[in-house]
């Protein structure tokens, strides 16, 4: 594997760094004289934490396969996420292993899926069984928490599941919550519509992560208390945000990560299949009949109704700025740096650090980076 040498601005600083990779490491970062007017802005790779699919791409559903789970990481290296953890949502529990044993296989055969895949995430099913708070995921697989199937899901997956979101208001959820800290897996609190109270016994017994806060919920809320402001107070949550511009309005973006702290927040995706797709009218297993518009919502034929997220994380993180006024080197952090604390230490520009690498062009106001170059592994992708 050849040296990949790339210049670009540091977002943090503005100055000019000079990044040298040798083979899959970051062998060398410097600082330079600005060699020229037009240069780029350079990233790490993003990191993303909760991704069901991409480009036409699933983890989820009868038909995945080793062989989709590698071109899901493929196109979405092309994208600018080089580190993935493929979110597998609530189904029964043959399908999820069957999902499970997919990406464990793709990581086996190929080597740029087995660095950018650190684990998998389950989404569910130990969620809400209630409307709203379920979103799309199927009621009649909603089910309590059990430590025996997480261990199942374990032995199908060689040990890769990394991350579990349930919700708290199952009885068995501290017990589950327990085991799988234990077991070295990270909780998160979503779907739900948990008391206050049962937030912060989950938390107590060591969740460490909200899953898409803001989403997933009864679209009424008591004024106070909640669950939502439950898990904006405990500071030892780390919250999801899907910054696509439709998921949450900028004004409650604003807020909750003011609430939070940029130091206690993440950008995720939460990108379906067809994300990354042309526009237009598709048919989808769990949607039905849905449109993609341009500016990458994606909504119930007919209806004003979110059918899912649709706009890749490099999209994310300039919406965010956007959004909220942040500056663009916090937006970066948001999808680098913060979710790579989950997941081995990944995002960063360091010596020694994995050799992903992006660079970009992004100017205040853009609703989207628009990708130069990508560096996944040290490999060239795009």
């Amino acid at each position: 594997m050849n040296a990949v040498n790339l210049w670009g601005r540091d977002p943090a600083t503005g100055r000019v760094l000079d990044v040298v990779t040798d083979g899959p490491v970051v062998a060398h970062v410097q600082h330079v004289a600005d060699p020229a007017d037009d240069v780029p802005w350079l990233l790490p790779g993003l990191v993303d934490l909760q991704v069901n699919g991409y480009g036409g791409h699933d983890v989820n559903g009868p038909d995945v396969t080793p062989d989709a789970v590698v071109a899901l990481v493929r196109a979405l290296a092309r994208a600018g996420t080089t580190t993935v953890v493929p979110t597998v949502i609530t189904a029964a529990e043959e399908d999820i292993v069957r999902s499970l044993r997919a990406i464990a296989e793709a990581r086996a055969r190929d080597k740029a899926t087995r660095r950018a895949v650190p684990c998998v995430h389950v989404e569910g099913p130990h969620i809400s069984p209630e409307d709203g708070p379920r979103g799309v995921h199927p009621a009649a697989q909603v089910r309590p928490p059990d430590p025996a199937e997480f261990d199942r899901w374990q032995r199908a997956a060689d040990g890769l599941v990394g991350i579990v979101t349930l919700s708290p208001h199952h009885p068995e959820a501290v017990a589950y919550t327990e085991h799988l800290t234990r077991a070295g897996a990270v909780v998160a609190i979503g779907h739900t519509h948990a008391t206050p109270e049962q937030v912060r016994a989950v938390v107590d017994a060591g969740a460490l992560l909200s899953t898409h806060l803001g989403n997933g919920a009864h679209a009424m809320l008591p004024r106070h208390p909640n669950h939502l402001w439950a898990q904006l107070a405990d500071d030892r949550l780390t919250a999801g945000f899907i910054a696509d511009g439709h998921h949450l309005p900028a004004d409650t973006l604003t807020a909750m990560l003011r609430a939070k702290g940029l130091d206690r927040a993440v950008l995720v995706s939460d990108s379906v299949a067809l994300a990354g797709m042309p526009p237009g009218e598709y048919t989808t297993p769990v949607g039905g009949s849905v449109v993609l518009s341009a500016d990458g919502r994606l909504s119930e034929a007919g209806t004003p109704y979110l059918a899912g997220a649709a706009r890749s994380l490099a999209d994310g993180v300039a919406q965010v700025a956007r959004l909220t006024g942040i500056p663009f080197a916090a937006a970066v952090r948001l999808a680098t740096a913060n979710p790579g604390r989950f997941v081995g230490g990944r995002g960063r520009l360091t010596p020694g650090a994995q050799a992903d690498l992006l660079l970009a062009d992004h100017s205040p106001g853009d609703t989207a980076l628009r990708i130069r170059r990508v560096v996944a592994g040290g490999e060239v992708v795009a």
